[in-house]
């Protein structure tokens, strides 16, 4: 008789194992060691992309008279605030404005056009569709540099030079190619067998469109919102070539109020800059997660 069979001849369980205990191996002085070089190699990128921003930060509070005696990384001795005063009397939250402007315009218009085109890439497999995504594919290897004097006579002959319409239009159109890349990546996630349900549905592409593939790309739209948002932010060259008033400077122009002929504030313009990058810094903390997402290929998941 087994010793854990009773006298009355039944057999009872066998007492419960403690959770977790099964399959449990204990291993004695491994991992336990620190990785010291791994460690190292932390600090020092910490003190790369912390040293700068340290250097940026606190200059904003030093005196302009101040600044090149005591050196960018001493502490102020005599700290002020008047470097952001004068920083929107020379215009800056004019100057913002008018890029805020600008961004929302390339946004909307690389938003509609690159989803769309997007969809009838994945959707529609003709020889036409094709070649358009071809197109668009060699736009990224031609930069804005080498076409800007003909983008310079078409926004001339359109009447748009000097406006801001002149700045948001060649900056969403050198913005689509990367987006409809993006986007149609993004899409191509979505299996064959959600559109034939829609399909059996009775939905046409427009509502399959609105119905499916813009809730179910809504990472690859975020990343394609915030990637034309910066290229439209840190524009420099269109605003350059296409505007010349001062009431249509965007901030990368705007940033010139700052420099004379014989001397440069740096304080005033290094605090102008810690305020042109506060717009755009919590846009990304919104969508920093649909921006990774987008960028790894799994947006339409």
């Amino acid at each position: 008789m087994d010793e854990r069979t009773p006298a009355n001849g039944r057999r009872t369980a066998p007492p419960p194992r403690r959770p977790g205990t099964a399959g449990r191996v204990r291993h004695r002085g491994v991992g336990e060691r620190p990785n010291l070089l791994g460690g190292l190699g932390a600090l020092a990128w910490l003190a790369v992309v912390v040293l700068p921003l340290y250097a940026l930060v606190i200059a904003t509070f030093q005196r302009g008279e101040n600044y090149v005696p005591e050196g960018p990384l001493a502490p102020p001795s005599d700290p002020t605030l008047g470097n952001y005063a004068t920083a929107v009397d020379k215009g800056l939250l004019g100057f913002i404005g008018n890029t805020a402007l600008v961004t929302v315009g390339v946004v909307a218009l690389v938003v509609v056009l690159a989803a769309t085109t997007s969809f009838a890439v994945v959707r529609s497999r003709t020889r036409l569709t094709d070649t358009a995504f071809r197109m668009f594919l060699l736009g990224l290897a031609i930069p804005a540099q080498a076409v800007i004097i003909p983008v310079y006579v078409i926004i001339v002959r359109l009447e748009l030079y000097d406006t801001l319409a002149a700045i948001v239009l060649p900056t969403a159109a050198f913005a689509l190619p990367v987006c409809v890349l993006i986007l149609v990546g993004s899409m191509r996630d979505i299996s064959e067998e959600l559109y034939e349900a829609m399909a059996l549905d009775g939905a046409g592409p427009v509502r399959t469109f609105w119905r499916l593939v813009v809730p179910m790309s809504r990472s690859g739209l975020g990343t394609v919102a915030v990637y034309s948002a910066l290229q439209a932010w840190n524009g420099f060259l269109f605003p350059l070539i296409l505007t010349q008033s001062s009431d249509r400077r965007v901030i990368t122009m705007g940033l010139y109020e700052f420099q004379g002929e014989y001397r440069v504030d740096v304080p005033g313009l290094l605090t102008a800059v810690v305020l042109s990058t506060v717009p755009l810094f919590l846009v990304y903390l919104v969508a920093r997660r649909s921006l990774a997402d987008g960028l790894m290929g799994v947006g339409g998941k």
